[in-house]
């Protein structure tokens, strides 16, 4: 039977997100901002503080945060301009975290470099196919990849051996691609090679053609690998399907959200199942909110920390973000994990994973479902908290009302996330909701008593 990653811990009960919570708090926030009420500037709460070492780490979303489409918010380079020092070093360990999967880290990092006007590293970036390099089983399988951009150059960047595109399958076997009758092909023709059997499936990120990719993973996961072949029933339980990024939607430069990769998965599964009357399942979900992306990014934070030579462990994560289902989930999700594994410190016991699809649950070990090659890189997360900052940039629009019976509203008809994540109200709730990502650099200086000595360099 197979187990669906990442492991989930949603309990019910917690606070109910209530109409002040997620209604109010960014206009008053804009309010105070107005009457010359906004936070103080860092060091300066609290009658001065000392230059210190960071004992914190800053989790970055990027669109919506810090940008729309192409186009910068305008909060984000004054907020970095707080968090280097005239040498352009940080004076606090900083990841971005973000869905997008449709290029290298390296090139993200130049992009954010180029917008923030600081220099970022692509070890400081975690793409939602980042993951995907510790899932070392599957480097050497001949596996599928959907998406756009370099997906051959991503899936080799990430250790996959031989990684077979869409295109490629489409040019094999020409006959399987008919929705759009001008790429039919003119002459029939039975395929000059066949291609190895297809041993699993790589969902990076939203594609272009969705009709001939539905198309195609269709084929795959019902001919156990071999497309050229019939579909046959036999083909269930399907060969592994790993995906990155479950966005349903996501902000550009257009007033209301724009489909996400989440949506394209909504599409498979649902043609997967009335198909074949059975459900898709997934070896892995990775990027936001699973759990899985962000120990990885704290194993990014603490490797900065060590680099810097800071001798004092990162305690606490900030992630910041624009949207309630994704960015806020994941990061109180993280938060309940660091939670229970501190209050069984010193045991080996089972991880309890709850899935809400249906009646599904699942009792997972890690040793059972994450390659000992993982574990060992990364190591055990030594972080005591996540907090949740939510900003008004992007997905979250604070100028919609939130509906006085929040349990049947929103529970029953607002979640936008995955099919595998259980919606709980407090998953959704932020520890904090500002303006902007400036705001929320601001806010978090004070809360942690920080002043950042401008000339602090290594210590």
């Amino acid at each position: 039977m197979r187990r669906v990653l990442p492991l989930l811990r949603s309990w019910l009960g917690g606070r109910p997100a209530g109409p002040t919570g997620l209604g109010g708090l960014c206009n008053a926030a804009a309010a105070a901002a107005a009457a010359g009420l906004a936070a103080p500037p860092p060091g300066e709460s609290g009658g001065g503080t000392k230059p210190n070492i960071p004992t914190f780490g800053f989790l970055f979303d990027i669109d919506g945060v810090l940008v729309r489409g192409k186009t910068p918010i305008p909060a984000a380079q004054k907020a970095f301009q707080k968090l280097v020092n005239s040498q352009g070093q940080f004076l606090v360990p900083v990841v971005f975290v973000t869905n997008a999967g449709n290029c290298l880290r390296q090139k993200k990092a130049d992009q954010l470099s180029h917008i923030l006007g600081v220099p970022i590293s692509q070890d400081q970036v975690v793409m939602s196919h980042s993951p995907l390099r510790m899932f070392k089983r599957y480097h050497d399988k001949c596996v599928l990849v959907s998406g756009q951009g370099p997906l051959l150059d991503i899936a080799k960047y990430l250790g996959f051996c031989q990684p077979i595109t869409i295109d490629i399958l489409r040019e094999t076997y020409p006959l399987l691609d008919m929705v759009d009758h001008d790429r039919r092909p003119k002459v029939l023709h039975l395929p000059s090679v066949e291609l190895p059997k297809i041993e699993a499936v790589v969902l990076f990120g939203e594609p272009v053609r969705w009709e001939t990719n539905l198309q195609l993973i269709i084929d795959v996961l019902l001919t156990g690998g071999c497309p050229g072949k019939p579909h046959h029933q036999a083909s269930h339980p399907h060969i592994p399907v790993l995906a990155c990024n479950m966005d349903l939607m996501w902000m550009a430069e257009a007033q209301s959200p724009r489909f996400g990769h989440g949506t394209f998965m909504v599409c498979l599964e649902n043609i997967y199942k009335k198909i074949t009357g059975k459900e898709l399942k997934y070896e892995a979900l990775m990027g936001k909110p699973s759990e899985l992306t962000y120990h990885y990014a704290e194993y990014l934070i603490r490797m900065q920390a060590a680099q810097r030579h800071w001798k004092k462990p990162i305690q606490t994560l900030y992630a910041i973000g624009d949207n309630l289902m994704t960015d806020i989930y994941g990061a109180n999700l993280y938060n309940r994990y660091l939670e229970e594994k501190n209050s069984r410190k010193g045991s080996k016991g089972r991880i309890q994973a709850k899935v809400a699809a249906g009646t599904r649950s699942a009792t997972i070990s890690q040793d059972d479902e994450i390659d000992h090659t993982w574990q060992n890189e990364l190591a055990p997360a030594t972080a005591t908290n996540c907090r949740s900052v939510l900003v008004c940039t992007g997905v979250y629009n604070p100028r919609t009302e939130v509906p006085s019976d929040t349990r049947e509203s929103i529970t029953e008809t607002v979640f936008h996330g995955h099919r595998d994540f259980r919606f709980d109200p407090a998953l959704v709730e932020p520890d904090h909701i500002v303006l902007d990502v400036d705001a929320a650099v601001d806010l978090i200086y004070q809360l942690e008593n920080f002043a950042p000595n401008q000339d602090t360099r290594t210590f």
